[in-house]
């Protein structure tokens, strides 16, 4: 059988299965009939037995042949039942119902247990969101509280969830030691926690990534290789994203592109549209840097189109931006701001802090590109603003260096002098980074039109 990460609740998956097996019966079908088309007759079994919890894909095909709504399975409205709706959700990509659904479940009374396992699932639902300093808060109540029931599994995936929210929060060195005691205690624990240690790895170099160490992000995944091997398709293909976005930032893209296009084969299997889409915009961003913009067109539109089958506006604006990055490639500036635009108003809507700080910096570039010194100026300089408040600090480095070129270009030399000085400062560890200066100090004033240049 396949292994997954479900939520260690038997009772609840045999109340489901009972459910399943009276509606079943009610409609005179057979284990057989009912899978027919999509699934096993062994895996119906294993739902009515309550030895597996149903997907919210396989919940709706076996709602629809039974005429029935997942409500009728998951109505409940005891606080364990509505926490098997929301984990439900948070495992179909429905993160925003997710979080709400475990705002809600929280606003009512709870024992301690049920409390951290609510918490623990509103911290996933808020990273996946991408909004870390509002996932800190539960995770690390949610630790603390299994940490006291001794509920010692559930605590180190809370500490999971609490190293995303610092990592997302731009707290690098915290997610990084809070990940490293993690996996020495899996390393060292009587029981052997396998796929924990494989999450642990591969976040891990997600960091190590994030502030520039691709090297170091490659060594973790490459540790990280044999355990793989025994993954579902989902948890390969996403080990195999990974492995391919390290290949990328490395160089390698011949490497990239055969890693992506296996583990896109492997999401396609497992019907997992939104991990597919991401990878689909992961391949067009490394067929972009190999020079192949007709390809990369290609992988883009699929993601495209993935995206918007669900509405998804929160990583639809990273799919834009990608394709304004391909049309500024081309030489279309026009057609690069008009998508840069379109990823902004996605990410703005979604609260997306870093599909909108790719926007606005794809979005300088094409000003740049078309001419247009003073617009290009004003935004990056709305770039910078918003990356010092919300990260990565990487981007900033990149905003400021080319702001600078800007103003340098326009003979503003003593205002480029500041920013450059400033983007240094943003590459520095961050251990050995000086004090920052506020913003309305460090970065120059901008320009009116009417303002000549300076000598």
């Amino acid at each position: 059988m396949r292994r997954r990460i479900v939520v260690d609740d038997s009772a609840l998956a045999a109340r489901v299965g009972t459910r399943l097996r009276e509606a079943r019966k009610r409609a005179g079908l057979t284990q057989q009939r009912l899978a027919e088309g999509r699934y096993t007759k062994a895996y119906v079994s294993a739902l009515e037995k309550g030895h597996a919890k149903p997907s919210m894909a396989a919940l709706n095909f076996f709602c629809e042949r039974l005429g029935m709504s997942p409500a009728d399975f998951l109505g409940d409205h005891g606080a364990r039942w509505s926490r098997v709706e929301a984990d439900l959700l948070v495992a179909t990509g429905r993160w925003q119902e997710a979080a709400d659904a475990y705002a809600a479940i929280l606003a009512t009374p709870l024992g301690q247990a049920l409390r951290a396992e609510a918490l623990r699932g509103l911290a996933e639902a808020l990273c996946r969101l991408e909004r870390g300093p509002e996932a800190i808060g539960p995770a690390t109540e949610a630790a603390e509280i299994f940490a006291k029931l001794r509920r010692r599994r559930d605590a180190a995936l809370a500490t999971y969830w609490l190293a995303y929210a610092q990592h997302l929060a731009e707290n690098g060195t915290e997610a990084a030691a809070l990940l490293s005691a993690l996996l020495a205690d899996l390393r060292s624990g009587e029981e052997a926690d396998p796929d924990l240690r494989l999450r642990a790895l591969m976040a891990l170099s997600t960091i190590a990534a994030a502030e520039g160490q691709h090297r170091s992000a490659l060594g973790y995944l490459e540790e990280a290789r044999g355990m793989a091997a025994d993954l579902d398709d989902w948890r390969r293909g996403v080990f195999l994203s990974l492995l391919a976005t390290s290949y990328t930032e490395i160089g390698d893209l011949e490497g990239a592109i055969s890693t992506g296009v296996e583990g896109l084969g492997l999401f396609r299997a497992a019907e997992a549209q939104r991990e597919a889409a991401k990878l689909e915009n992961n391949l067009a961003l490394a067929y972009l840097r190999m020079g192949n913009p007709s390809r990369a067109w290609e992988f883009a539109e699929q993601a495209r189109s993935r995206h918007a089958a669900v509405d998804d506006r929160h990583t639809l604006a990273h799919v834009a931006e990608t394709e304004a990055q391909i049309a500024l490639s081309e030489g279309d500036p026009a057609r690069a701001l008009r998508l840069a635009d379109e990823a902004l108003g996605h990410a703005e809507a979604t609260q997306n802090h870093r599909a909108m700080v790719s926007a606005l910096l794809t979005r300088a570039r094409a000003h740049a590109a078309a001419g247009e010194p003073d617009a290009a100026a004003a935004a990056y300089e709305r770039t910078a603003a918003v990356v010092r408040i919300h990260g990565p600090r990487l981007r900033l480095r990149e905003a400021l260096g080319e702001w600078a070129d800007v103003l340098a270009s326009q003979g503003r030399h003593q205002d480029a002098y500041v920013l450059t000085r400033e983007a240094l400062q943003a590459s520095m560890p961050e251990a050995a980074r000086p004090p920052a200066r506020t913003a309305s100090r460090s970065a120059p004033r901008p320009r009116s039109r009417a303002t000549p240049a300076r000598p």
